[in-house]
């Protein structure tokens, strides 16, 4: 039964004590007084009796520590992984690192969630991987409740909502497709193909990068009014990632590049390829010798660092360099979009199908989407809104092509109009 012993003098000088599941003592110190004391203990072994006791001692771990017990214990994705360490160690750890569970309340974490100076998304992001850790302690008998769990933030401020909402802008755009076609020009055929791919049919990076040749010009068949629709297709089924190893404490072990399998299943996808895309696919897989459709001169897998050395004079331009001995001449190149990035060109994709007007159904199914609501479940992609994205996303390309008075890409594909399939 439990009781109450009075240790020294002071405001609180006495502690519970009360017999723990495995039968030994267990001891709560800090009550003003001896029923106090003798109460709190009785109800821990109510609680043992009724097989929902939590161990005060676990509540009393740091979420740091906590942290990385459950990061031990999950094995997802290697990319979900660094993500989420990365999320902890910049975002969350420094203000929660050394909090008891048992003392994060929901108040305090809206609190600190409003006054960080980060956009939005890693806010959101940030909370929700919280949460996820603290629904773990709630499971393995840390703490009672997860005070995160349910709720919505609210109370944000005017000033740090615009100010998230500017830096958001500032990091994403998209891109005219004279400009598209410019920068593929200036980076030539195995690199330039890449970011028609990428703004045309709406690839992810490490989906580009992770593609294989066997996956390339595949074809989609449809029974559609009394004959066969077909068009060519790229398959995504894996994607390249660049991933932080870390051992079980979560210390970096370094950077490595792997393929693995695709986010979620939604990414797993055939993508309609328009007449143009399938036409320099053809040229491209007609002389590359390696395995990987966008890899490096030297069929190596491209880290986004080296891509950026390649990309960034490219889109946001470079000055003019003599030929002197050991280093080649090289031309000016303007400025066509500054700041451009691989990201933004998915983005474009999306903006060219709402300018066209692909049905919803479409756009979520080619960009690895799930179509929210019911309508997810009772509507689905016809022919004939394979055929109008197609005819759009050609006349797009036909359009800028004739705008910058081209009729030719690196001599490929010469500008004409193709038959529907």
């Amino acid at each position: 039964m439990a009781y109450a012993e009075k240790r020294g003098k002071g405001k609180h000088p006495w502690r519970a004590r009360y017999k723990r599941p495995d039968g030994t003592l267990g001891s709560e110190p800090g009550f003003a007084k001896k029923s106090a004391a003798e109460k709190w203990g009785e109800e821990q072994e109510a609680a043992i009796r009724a097989g929902r006791w939590v161990d005060p001692e676990l509540g009393r771990k740091t979420f740091g520590d906590w942290a990385r017990e459950w990061m031990k214990a999950k094995s997802p994705r290697g990319r979900t992984v660094d993500t989420r360490w990365r999320r902890l160690e910049k975002v969350i750890l420094p203000k929660w690192e050394h909090v008891p569970l048992v003392s994060i309340t929901w108040f305090d974490v809206e609190a600190w969630a409003n006054r960080l100076d980060v956009d939005e998304t890693t806010v959101t992001h940030s909370v929700s991987l919280m949460s996820s850790i603290m629904t773990g302690a709630v499971d393995a008998q840390h703490i009672l409740a997860n005070p995160l769990y349910g709720r919505r933030r609210t109370g944000i401020s005017a000033s740090v909502s615009a100010r998230r909402k500017v830096r958001k802008a500032d990091e994403e755009q998209w891109a005219p497709p004279e400009v598209v076609l410019r920068l593929a020009d200036r980076l030539g055929p195995a690199r330039g193909l890449h970011v028609l791919v990428t703004a045309f049919a709406g690839v992810r990076w490490g989906e580009g990068c992770g593609l294989t040749r066997q996956h390339v010009l595949l074809t989609r068949k449809q029974a559609y009014g009394g004959g066969v629709f077909a068009c060519p297709t790229l398959r995504i089924e894996q994607e390249l990632v660049e991933v932080e190893e870390r051992d079980e404490d979560g210390s970096k072990l370094g950077t490595v590049l792997r393929i693995e399998e695709p986010k979620n299943a939604r990414s797993v996808r055939d993508i309609d390829l328009p007449p143009f895309l399938a036409d320099l696919l053809r040229y491209h897989l007609a002389d590359w010798p390696y395995e990987y459709v966008f890899a490096t001169a030297n069929g190596k897998w491209w880290r986004r660092s080296n891509w950026g050395k390649a990309l960034r004079p490219a889109a946001d331009g470079r000055p003019e360099r003599e030929r002197r001995q050991g280093v080649s001449a090289r031309e000016k190149w303007e400025p066509l979009q500054v700041g451009l990035t691989m990201r933004d060109l998915r983005h474009t994709h999306d903006t060219y199908q709402a300018q066209i007007g692909v049905k919803p159904v479409l756009a979520f199914e080619q960009a690895g989407h799930k179509y929210p609501g019911i309508k997810g479940t009772y509507q689905h992609p016809t022919p004939t809104m394979r055929q109008e994205r197609l005819d759009g996303l050609q006349e797009i390309y036909e359009r800028a092509m004739a705008a910058l008075g081209w009729r030719t890409l690196w001599g490929r594909v010469d500008l004409k109009k193709h038959p529907r399939s």
